[in-house]
Parts: structure tokens; sequence; C-alpha cells
């Protein structure tokens, strides 16, 4: 047996359980991974909270999580390429990583490079591919000025790194205790709230990258960025309105996922960790994901 989260209805964290679950056996082209690291995403939480029946329903019981870390175990028939005690980043569309053992995919994963920490392996999927799609959404160019809002976030921390590496000047929309991190990344802080669209104005902006929601999208659009510059992941409404683009963790692929392991052994992305819990504390988790403002990812180690 081994330890899984589950809920058995829509709700706030109180719903959380974590129980005891058989441990799975891999069918064809399925890998079963010991999970070291997995981190807890937005998403994750507004689904359990049911704010996305209408396009992501929950079949309950539910388990929850995609990102994830770990080490090879066991692999179905078919699956070649991977071994027992393998270290591998990768994801899996099936609710599912947050749990000691989880079934991937063989397709989905990548190895762990040695110089990644497993708290960062862990949360490079959704995060990382959500800000890879982002910043490949609006086009970026060297001499292009883009600005991103939750721009300390689980998403934007990487958006704006990727965006620097594309060659763009980049303006990081953070509370103030975060601009010290985000100057330290090559990227100019501004602060949200009172006189923004004037500071932006000023700034002169070709591109929008928006991962917090809350009218940045139409703050965009009133400023003349054209709206196949902007992109979203945060505001949907906002797609249908204004015609801009919603680029997002859809493009999850294990060939993104190397890509940006690479560069954090590299040296070249650095992925803030903002906080880790043990899969038992994962109401806290959430609970503290939902007080905001947090630099970087939230991680569970099971």
């Amino acid at each position: 047996m081994a330890k899984a989260v589950r809920f058995d209805a829509y709700g706030g964290t109180d719903v959380l359980r974590v129980i005891d679950v058989p441990v799975p056996d891999p069918a064809g082209g399925q890998v079963l991974v010991q999970v070291r690291a997995t981190a807890i995403n937005p998403g994750e939480a507004k689904i359990r909270e049911g704010l996305l029946h209408a396009q992501w329903p929950a079949t309950f019981p539910s388990g929850e999580g995609s990102d994830l870390a770990g080490i090879v175990t066991g692999t179905g028939p078919g699956v070649e390429g991977w071994t027992a005690g393998d270290e591998v980043i990768g994801f899996t569309d099936n609710r599912a990583s947050h749990a000691q053992y989880v079934l991937v995919e063989a397709a989905d994963l990548t190895p762990k490079p040695a110089g990644v920490p497993w708290e960062v392996a862990g949360s490079l999927a959704v995060a990382g591919c959500t800000a890879y799609a982002a910043v490949r959404a609006v086009s970026l160019t060297p001499g292009d000025t883009v600005a991103v809002s939750g721009g300390a976030g689980g998403v934007g921390s990487v958006a704006v790194q990727l965006a620097r590496r594309a060659g763009a000047e980049v303006i990081g929309i953070a509370g103030p205790t975060h601009h010290a991190w985000l100057a330290a990344h090559g990227v100019k802080p501004m602060a949200y709230g009172e006189g923004l669209a004037d500071r932006l104005r000023e700034a002169g902006i070709d591109a929008f990258i928006d991962t917090h929601g809350d009218g940045y999208v139409q703050l965009a659009i009133d400023l003349g960025v054209p709206p196949d510059r902007v992109n979203t992941i945060a505001d949907f409404p906002a797609v249908r309105t204004y015609g801009v683009k919603a680029d997002g963790s859809s493009v999850k692929s294990a060939a993104i996922l190397a890509e940006l392991a690479a560069m954090v052994a590299a040296g070249d992305l650095e992925v803030p960790i903002a906080a880790t819990y043990a899969l038992d504390d994962v109401r806290a988790a959430f609970e503290r994901l939902e007080q905001g403002h947090t630099r970087g990812k939230i991680v569970l180690l099971p």
C-alpha cells in the first residue's frame, strides 16, 4: 500500500484526504514512478473547488496532481528506454501525482539531470511548459519590451527568465517583496496597483504575458498591445472578448521538459521554491498557495 491524496466532493482544503491505496501496476506503455517531489498548482485548487467543472469535471473519488519527479520502480509491456532506478521528470494528465507512486506514460518522462534538485524537478512540468508556451505565443524578438503580470509567481518567475533569454526587455509586475529577485534576474520590477497603466505606457510595451488575470488583458489592449501579442493563462473570458491568445500547460511535452531541465542544470534558469510540505500536510500546502504572493512553487515531498 502507498499514500495518495483524494477528495470525494468539491470544496475547500478540508475535503482533501491522504489515504492508503494499492501500488498500481503499469500497463502497456506505462512506467511506475516512486514520487520524490510533486508541485501544487492554482488550477488544481480551482478544480477541487468545482470552479472549472464545465471544462474539467472531477470524477469522485478524485486524485490530483500533474507535475512529478521521482525514481522508476517498474515498467509495463513494450516500454523501452526506462529501467528501475532511473531518475526522471515528467507529468500525468490523470490527476494522480500527489501520491507516493504514480503511473506515467513512458513518452511523458525525461531523465532528471544530476544537478537539478528534486523539488525543482517536480515543479517543472506545469509551470515550466506553461511559461515556455506563453513566451513563444507573444513572438518576442530582441529589442521588444514585454510585461509579465504575476512576474514572481510559479509561472511568471519562469516566464520572465525565458523572455530575457529571447532577447527582450522584460518588465515584471509584482509586489515590492519580489523586486530584488526580479532585478537580480535582469528584469525591471514594476509595482502593481495605482498608476500601473501610466508606468507601462511610459515604458512602451510591445507584448504582454498575463499569469494573474484580474483585468490585465484589458489593460494590455487599452495600452495598444496587439491581441496576437497578448497571452493569458488566467483570464479565459478575455480571450473571447479581445481575441488574445491562451497558450499554456496543454503544450506539456517531455521535449520541453528536457530543455528546461538542461537550463536549470546549467545554471541558466532558476525555479524558485517558496515552500515544501510532506504529503500528509497537503491541506496546509494548498492553504499557503491560496494566500497568494508566493515566489515560485510550493512542493509536496511524498
